[in-house]
């Protein structure tokens, strides 16, 4: 064919003959394109998802999915979410994850020798670091599950038969696990759900309340526990211990608990963050006491910033079947690889860089303390000064209490155990509002709330935790330290002033104040409405109406306070919160505007419901008005005026003057009135408008550029007269500045308007032409005050 085309003459019928068959060939492909997409359709499943429907997808695909999972498609919130510091160690980490994949295609013997050698060169690297001699180590991803496997160590060391018999072993006998109180919360209870155990095998041992530190273990209780449970014919088996407790970050006495373990047969173990310590030169003999415990954890990915890397228990034990037992070692080479991402970041690091980054972390918590010890409002829960990873610290009010006494605690008495109770809550809900924002101000610090038994709510600091990762430098420390101090005067002025508020929302007709212990802030307060409606559900939402109205009117001003709702989810409903305040809060004015709003608001919407009534009976008796008119002009008119033809030729023959006359609705009287008025107004009004009278309205003064509520400096009374004073001066001389240029601008009118209107001693008023010689001596401007009556009108006015 193609042939035969190039033959032609005409190449016009040659481009057609090819185009021809370029379109017979598309038909062609796409009629076997959907014969073959029918036939795939015929086989296909068609609860397969989306994503895995077809032959797949290619990698730039799946990759940029992954990108949109996590940074978010939205560029903003990609910037707010950002990746935390992964540094080349870090990379180590990951490479390591890749290689353990490769690796685990290998043949058998060659893999064998390959995770041996990883997972027996790790172990012994761990061990030296951390002074641990022969000892054994566990690779696991949940930091609680070497814990775990080394509870079912113990059972299998404690009950013989326990792998034959299983559970009925432990019913003669039942072990008994003692966990420090200040541990992680629900590790005990993660403990007996794991191992099968009743939750009656736990026992929790409290902290000191008389001597030594009030987060370590109480060891003279824990003995009494164990004398008392052998008694009732348990076993103990193990205890748990702390080198750096989860809060305050303080070592228990891990010498005298070895030391009770050895005497009744239990297993000692031990975690926290003070055991990165023994990597250091100098170690403190507390911490040093852990290097003779049955075992411990480590959770290096976050003390070291390797992401992805396992937590380690180091452990000694003599029987290796009874470890393989309890699932401390595996005989499958494919999960000794899980040691291999730590393997080649020890490497990387080497001892001098693993040294060096527990070294800045303990740093960087010393000096947030240098920088803390300088503010007197502060207290630290240190346990060591000189070398402690965890700083932990609240804001106090003692320095207060001479200040907040007298002012507080005037007009009743309470119980102290109420006032301390009280006081104790509200130091709470500032210490975790404090917490919030340093960690919103200066997120690279790390810091995060936390709440002790006996401190209460406070701010951690734990850079060994989140330094690495966070990329924490001693700058962010220091500026950690200037927001700290900036936000200090923030919280004496609210609570030097919550009580101020409370008494003047008292003396306040038509606001409550409301009592909420947790609110970080100023205080509460409740606009009650005169509401007369006997329904409780259409009171409330009235008063939803008023509140809600109230609130958008005070985040309209001009103000640096914050109003909201409250809690979201245990605050009080219809109520007004105000948040933190600066010393220079004008308490009265607030308190005083929020009531002048609410009753605004209030009187507004009743007038907006009753002038629904109003204007609905405006309606009706104007529709009865109407209808009397309309009779009255038929009686008067006559029936033969109402036909529309003879109507017409009628009033053009004989016109008639129609008596009925218009009415308006007085929307403010709520009346109808006749429209002669408004005419006659009008009139007057189009012949000429007399100047406008200037008037002065008095407000508070404010400084060009200052917020409301806000007073210019806590000065003392004298001043506060002085300042008064003077400012009753300058408006008595703007006040005869205006009358003299009223008096002016009248007298320039009045020679100057031909056509104006003259008003001759309040009585007459015609249009004039004013004389020239000695008809000005008897224009008066009416009602024109004196200047000292003028002045005196004022400063009451101001006083007022």
């Amino acid at each position: 064919m193609e042939m035969s085309l190039e033959k032609m003459v005409d190449p016009t019928l040659a481009e057609m003959g090819r185009n021809l068959n370029e379109a017979m060939r598309m038909l062609e492909d796409s009629q076997r394109e959907a014969e073959e997409e029918r036939e795939k359709k015929k086989y296909a499943r068609k609860d397969i998802p989306g994503p895995l429907q077809g032959s797949g997808q290619n990698m730039t695909a799946i990759l940029q999915l992954v990108q949109n999972l996590m940074h978010g498609e939205d560029e903003e919130e990609s910037q707010s979410h950002r990746l935390q510091n992964v540094g080349e160690q870090g990379h180590m980490s990951l490479l390591g994850h890749s290689l353990a994949a490769y690796i685990s295609v290998l043949d058998k013997e060659r893999l064998r020798k390959l995770t041996t050698r990883i997972l027996s060169d790790t172990t012994l690297w761990l061990c030296r670091l951390f002074r641990y001699e022969n000892g054994s180590a566990y690779y696991h991803e949940d930091d609680r599950e070497g814990l775990l496997k080394v509870c079912k160590l113990i059972i299998h060391s404690n009950y013989e038969d326990y792998a034959i018999e299983g559970f009925n072993v432990l019913h003669n006998k039942s072990p008994v696990l003692y966990i420090s109180a200040a541990c992680r919360t629900g590790l005990g209870q993660y403990i007996c759900n794991q191992l099968g155990l009743p939750i009656s095998c736990m026992c929790s041992v409290p902290c000191n309340t008389m001597f030594g530190s009030q987060h370590q273990m109480d060891v003279a209780l824990l003995e009494s526990l164990i004398k008392d449970d052998m008694e009732c014919g348990k076993l103990p088996v193990l205890l748990v211990a702390n080198a750096g407790t989860p809060g305050a970050g303080h070592t228990d006495k891990l010498a005298r608990l070895k030391e009770l373990c050895n005497q009744y047969k239990m297993w000692l173990h031990v975690e926290g963050v003070n055991l990165a310590m023994l990597t250091l030169g100098y170690v403190s003999s507390s911490v040093l006491a852990a290097t003779k415990c049955d075992s411990m954890t480590l959770t290096l990915g976050p003390w070291l910033g390797l992401p992805a890397v396992p937590a380690v228990t180091l452990y000694r034990h003599e029987d290796p079947s009874l470890s393989l037992a309890a699932g401390l070692t595996t005989s499958q080479p494919v999960e000794k690889l899980r040691a291999l991402p730590l393997w080649l970041s020890l490497q990387y690091l080497g001892h001098d860089g693993i040294v060096n980054r527990i070294k800045y972390a303990s740093q960087l918590s010393q000096r947030l303390l240098e920088n803390l010890r300088k503010l007197s409002s502060i207290r630290t829960a240190v346990e060591d000064e000189f070398n402690s990873p965890v700083v932990v610290f609240r804001f106090i009010r003692e320095h207060l209490k001479s200040a907040l006494d007298g002012a507080q605690y005037q007009t009743a008495t309470v119980q102290e155990s109420t006032k301390d109770s009280n006081e104790r809550e509200v130091d709470d809900a500032l210490n975790r509002w404090l917490g919030e924002q340093l960690g919103q101000l200066v997120p690279t610090s790390g810091v995060d709330v936390v709440e002790l038994e006996d401190e209460g709510v406070c701010i951690r600091f734990s850079p060994l935790m989140t330094a690495a990762v966070l990329n924490t430098t001693p700058e962010h420390v220091d500026q950690l330290a200037e927001c700290l101090k900036a936000k200090i005067p923030i919280l004496i002025s609210t609570l030097q002033l919550r009580e101020e508020f409370k008494q003047e929302v008292y003396r306040t007709a038509g606001l409550t104040c409301i009592e909420d212990l947790n609110w970080p802030g100023l205080g509460a307060v409740r606009y009650e409405a005169n509401s007369e409606e006997p329904d409780p559900e259409k009171q409330l939402l009235e008063m939803e109406k008023i509140t809600t109205g109230l609130l958008k009117k005070l985040k309209e001003l001009d103000s640096d306070l914050i109003f909201s709702t409250g809690p979201e989810f245990e605050g009080e409903k219809n109520c007004i919160y105000v948040g933190m305040v600066t010393d220079n809060l004008d308490v009265p004015e607030l308190v005083e505007t929020i009531a002048a709003m609410g009753k605004e608001i209030e009187e507004s919407s009743k007038l907006l419901e009753n002038m629904t009534e109003v204007v609905r009976k405006g309606i009706i008796e104007a529709e009865q008005q109407l209808q009397k008119a309309n009779e009255a002009k038929l009686l008067e008119e006559g029936l033969l005026r109402q036909i529309p033809v003879v109507g017409s030729v009628l009033n053009w023959l004989s016109p008639v003057h129609s008596s009925v006359q218009g009415r308006s609705f007085n929307l403010a009287g709520g009346s109808l009135e006749s429209t002669d008025k408004l005419y006659t107004l009008k009139a007057q009004t189009s012949e000429g408008t007399p100047p406008s009278t200037p008037t002065i309205i008095h407000t508070k003064h404010k400084s060009p550029g200052q917020k409301l509520f806000r007073r210019s400096s806590r000065t003392s009374a004298s001043d506060t007269v002085s300042e008064t004073s003077m400012g009753h001066t300058e408006e008595m001389e703007e006040s005869r500045s205006i009358t003299e240029t009223t008096r002016l601008e009248s007298k320039i009118e009045i020679h100057q308007s031909p056509e104006s209107s003259v008003q001759l001693n309040g009585d007459l008023e015609f249009p004039g032409h004013p004389q020239s010689d000695g008809t000005s001596n008897d224009v008066k401007v009416v009602h024109q005050p004196s200047e000292p009556a003028e002045a005196e009108g004022l400063e009451k006015e101001d006083l007022r």
